[in-house]
């Protein structure tokens, strides 16, 4: 429907009342299904990294204390014992959809609804006739900038979802507060506030400069290896089968989430060691002696704390690398900047098909390999120790074939998607951990 419009309205005047063309679509949705958000406690998870990981967390949390819930990520929906997969490529749902969902999860008798909220979500108003409790903030980074014309913008439609929640009464926000950006969406007048981070980095000024919080997370004594992470959080100590520490963070979002509703941490802790990530997040396959990690990690953020992760927490002697780009004039800047990271981490390089959409998948690959060869790290010579095979599939088997005892093979930028988007808006059917299982069944 907006792509029509965009087609019969000259583009001066669309932008001018795109905004309340939005808005006139969010407030429709919310009426045709009841206003559904003022009936249920809403939870919204924001930020560049980690949001579905977070949201599946305070799920788990939250239905281990009792809780009926329902989730919407780009992952998974979720409506109770319900679930199902998000094939629909969308982070958060248009609004007419997302509204319906909502009045399922009331409708079935969910007290909770976790709503992974993007920003291209809160551009688009889809965030506008939702009625959040809680906003959490995880952490951001440089996306989407050519969509909302720069860094700053993008920003700014994250601090929003606060702004909404500021003007609730007892509303909630929880703020990694190890995020230089935090003072940013510490700038709403959210009611009630809950921190997190990390005692070993530096001296927090956000601390400092903001007052007030209800309770501050201070992680500490932190352990990570190949089976799981140990920490400390106010004397007690937790045990977890989450690798990173970006998965720290996560959980760490999630146990503010459960704090600021009444949970026992006594109980968090126990319920910590049974914590299960989504499907396409950090995924380890292990086999002859190497792993394969198959991870979404789609902007530079993401990717370096993979490598980092799959280096030093799995303890692998080399990385073997799949790395591909989006197409549709999505963020061309990151591909150079990934190819760069992809050569500064890893040995040897396969790059690949990822979703070119309507642009040619060469033309991709030739701005990542550019990054590439830019690495300070490794040098790389094209045929030697890196690749460039255009047919997805192809590239998994060569980057398997390619691993040795003690290596990872780490396959970003699909995770756990449905599909692959090409052109002429057509979708491939895509599993990228089945495929990875098949090839190695037959390796």
């Amino acid at each position: 429907m907006l792509n029509l419009v965009k087609k019969i309205v000259p583009a001066p005047v669309f932008n001018f009342f795109q905004p309340a063309y939005h808005w006139s679509l969010g407030f429709l949705g919310a009426l045709v299904y009841g206003f559904p958000s003022r009936k249920i406690f809403v939870i919204g998870v924001t930020g560049t990294k980690g949001k579905t990981t977070t949201c599946n967390f305070i799920s788990q949390i939250l239905e281990a204390s009792g809780s009926k819930v329902g989730m919407a990520t780009t992952v998974n929906f979720k409506i109770g014992e319900k679930e199902w997969k998000n094939e629909t490529k969308q982070t958060m749902l248009g609004r007419f959809q997302l509204q319906k969902l909502i009045r399922e999860m009331r409708r079935a008798g969910c007290s909770h609804a976790i709503i992974e909220t993007s920003s291209e979500g809160i551009l688009q108003y889809r965030h506008r006739f939702i009625d959040y409790d809680v906003a959490v903030f995880m952490n951001i980074s440089p996306e989407h900038i050519e969509r909302h014309g720069g860094f700053e913008n993008y920003r700014k439609a994250k601090v929003r979802l606060f702004e909404r929640v500021a003007k609730k009464r007892n509303g909630i926000g929880i703020y990694n507060l190890d995020d230089e950006n935090a003072s940013y969406f510490l700038k709403p007048k959210v009611e009630k506030k809950y921190g997190f981070h990390l005692k070993s980095k530096s001296e927090n000024h956000v601390l400092k400069e903001n007052g007030n919080f209800e309770k501050i997370v201070e992680i500490e004594n932190i352990k990570l290896d190949s089976e799981g992470s140990s920490f400390e959080i106010g004397g007690l100590k937790f045990k977890t089968p989450l690798i990173g520490e970006f998965n720290i963070y996560n959980f760490a979002a999630a146990l503010s989430v459960a704090l600021s509703q009444g949970i026992n941490p006594l109980k968090i802790r126990d319920w910590a060691a049974d914590l299960k990530l989504p499907s396409g997040r950090l995924e380890i396959i292990k086999t002859k002696g190497f792993s394969v990690i198959v991870d979404y990690a789609h902007e530079p953020a993401s990717l370096e704390s993979v490598y980092k992760t799959a280096g030093s927490a799995l303890g692998s002697k080399r990385l073997i690398c799949l790395l591909g780009g989006q197409g549709g004039g999505r963020d061309k800047w990151k591909r150079r900047a990934m190819g760069t990271l992809a050569g500064n981490y890893c040995k040897e390089v396969v790059l690949t098909n990822e979703d070119p959409y309507d642009e040619k998948p060469e033309d991709i690959l030739n701005d990542i390999e550019a990054g590439l060869l830019q690495a300070t790290e490794n040098k790389f010579q094209i045929g030697k120790n890196y690749w460039k095979i255009i047919d997805r599939k192809e590239a998994i088997e060569k980057v398997i074939s390619l691993a040795r005892k003690g290596d990872a093979v780490v396959l970003t930028g699909k995770g756990g998607e449905a599909w692959m988007c090409v052109e002429d808006g057509k979708k491939i059917p895509w599993d990228e951990k089945k495929l990875v299982e098949e090839i190695l069944k037959k390796s």
